[in-house]
């Protein structure tokens, strides 16, 4: 099977450019992050046609995550018990879905914003929780926590660090919530296996000139872990007309 997370960065600007992604590279299953629609705008019927099922959460232009898979789609979350709310409200940042063999969460860890933003504790109490549950459905079981982790959880997964100095993604509070994931059992399965950033800023043109970060992966269960055989960060997904500034990252298993 392939499985692969997107930050799509609005859907209904870059359903072409997904759906042609789906069928260039055989993806069994997708998970996207910031769809920025409701479900009613959400293009349903394109990824219908090309043959894959969709569960999707999304209140408002902000947010949404969605999971798209052709080898069927069943025991839907659109939360996980205890996310965290911001101002009251339960974001569109994590869904669940059963996909076949896997278990999967297609999920849009929070900004942050800045070091004394409360953003920044929502942000690291929703990695927490996340990470938690995810431990609950893993024993025995092929499960992935994937998407925009907004983490970069080494220096070198940023051009240069020092940009960073006194700022978020590379703090040491959110690099331990980060890593708090392998403390339960899982594994990051795409950096032994793969070297790319993930993301490029739209601005000061930071993709030409490589100025980027990797700040998406793909967390698996021991059972997932063990029977991964290949990753893939697809950079080219990050040239053209109308590309989001995120690029996909892939497994196969």
């Amino acid at each position: 099977m392939r499985l692969a997370t997107w930050n799509v960065n609005s859907i209904r600007a870059r359903h072409e450019r997904v759906i042609d992604f789906l069928n260039r590279a055989d993806i069994d299953v997708l998970a996207m992050q910031e769809l920025k629609c409701k479900p009613d705008q959400f293009p349903l019927d394109a990824f219908k046609e090309t043959g894959y099922e969709m569960e999707m959460v999304g209140y408002n232009q902000w947010n949404g995550v969605a999971i798209a898979s052709r080898v069927g789609i069943d025991e839907v979350e659109t939360s996980f018990p205890g996310q965290p709310t911001f101002r009251d409200k339960i974001e569109a940042r994590a869904i669940g879905a059963t996909c076949g063999p896997l278990r999967v969460w297609s999920t849009y860890i929070p900004h942050g914003r800045s070091l004394t933003d409360p953003h920044y504790q929502y942000k690291l109490e929703f990695m927490r929780g996340l990470a938690d549950h995810a431990a609950t459905q893993m024993e025995g079981r092929q499960l992935a926590v994937v998407g925009d982790f907004n983490v970069a959880p080494f220096d070198e997964d940023v051009w240069d660090i020092s940009v960073f100095e006194g700022a978020t993604h590379v703090s040491e509070p959110e690099r331990d919530a980060f890593n708090y994931f392998a403390k339960l059992g899982m594994e990051e399965v795409t950096r032994e296996r793969v070297t790319n950033y993930t993301y490029w800023d739209y601005q000061k043109l930071r993709f030409p000139k490589n100025e980027g970060m990797r700040i998406d992966f793909i967390y698996a269960s021991p059972a997932l872990a063990r029977a991964v055989t290949g990753a893939q960060i697809d950079r080219d997904e990050r040239k053209g007309k109308g590309a989001s500034d995120h690029v996909p990252v892939i497994i196969d298993f």
